[in-house]
């Protein structure tokens, strides 16, 4: 009965048992020509923007475009998914990324906002360098640290940015809620911190360059015989601390990564390894080289192994 209507191909299916689709799918791409795209480089540096609601994220957007790209709104949670735009500053180009708001986990009732969280989550993931965006009218809270540390378990550079800096009574006192910032964010020591407002557009000319800095402060490669030089002088002006009669010894050190910068130690024991004297080794790696902005990795491997 179906050839009598001058098809010269029928083929049965069924949609409810998925039977025949695949004789269906070669059917309609059979004449298909087979089309190789090539990977383009690309260069453009991704930015994301975090925060919790509110905090100015989609303003600051639009005052770093100086156009109405995105929705603003005083209420919290008007932006629900991950908006990309793409922009060309001083001949470099950029792809802005505003995401919504993430809330404490047990404040998150509707559905589309639990997806709202995870594009987020996902904006940071493909982000060259994260935006840390706090409210200064509100102060830093607890969260803020939550959300700064979705970042930092990415291993992305972070700046981190005080909107509405318009609405603090002595806008002078910059000094004092830095300080603030250092005490609270002990974990990001390294990040810089700027002081913006969306609304006025004040100081908004200070976060291209330090995206451009934490992006390029990310991808930054030390020689072998440089590196081994300054682990050396360390341990010469500061043993490591010893363990049951042991101490650590460092043999050599070589940079096995970027993105974020990654340092492979390889000593007697890595069991040797105490946290105080990391983080005087990672100290010791900032104040050599320039890595503002980005966190650093240090692993320690085993001579013989």
């Amino acid at each position: 009965n179906y050839y009598e209507l001058g098809f010269e191909e029928v083929l049965p299916v069924s949609g409810e048992h998925s039977l025949g689709l695949s004789d269906l799918l070669d059917s309609i791409t059979k004449d298909f020509n087979e089309i190789i795209e090539e990977e383009k480089p690309d260069d453009r540096i991704k930015f994301c923007l975090i925060g919790r609601p509110n905090v100015g994220k989609s303003s600051l957007v639009n005052a770093l475009l100086n156009e109405e790209k995105v929705i603003v709104s005083p209420i919290a949670g008007t932006t629900r998914d991950a908006i990309d735009t793409e922009f060309t500053y001083n001949k470099k180009k950029y792809v802005a990324i505003d995401t919504a708001g993430i809330r404490k986990s047990g404040k998150i009732f509707e559905r589309i906002e639990k997806y709202s969280v995870l594009r987020s989550m996902k904006a940071i993931e493909r982000s060259d360098v994260c935006l840390l965006v706090i409210n200064a009218e509100e102060g830093i809270i607890e969260h803020d640290k939550h959300i700064a540390s979705y970042a930092l378990e990415e291993g992305k550079p972070i700046v981190i940015v005080v909107n509405k800096w318009d609405t603090v009574n002595d806008k002078n006192d910059i000094a004092a809620f830095t300080k603030l910032v250092r005490a609270e964010f002990k974990f990001l020591s390294y990040a810089k911190v700027t002081f913006v407002s969306a609304l006025t557009k004040k100081r908004i000319f200070t976060i291209m360059p330090e995206i451009d800095k934490a992006y390029e402060n990310s991808h930054r490669e030390i020689k072998t015989s440089v590196l081994n030089e300054v682990i050396r002088d360390a341990v010469m002006m500061k043993a490591p601390p010893s363990y049951k009669g042991k101490r650590l010894k460092i043999s050599f050190a070589q940079q096995t990564g970027t993105v974020p910068p990654k340092f492979t130690l390889f000593v007697n024991s890595n069991k040797l390894i105490h946290f105080s004297y990391e983080r005087y080794l990672e100290n010791k790696l900032r104040e050599n080289f320039d890595f503002e902005g980005t966190p650093i990795k240090l692993e320690y491997k085993n001579k013989n192994d």
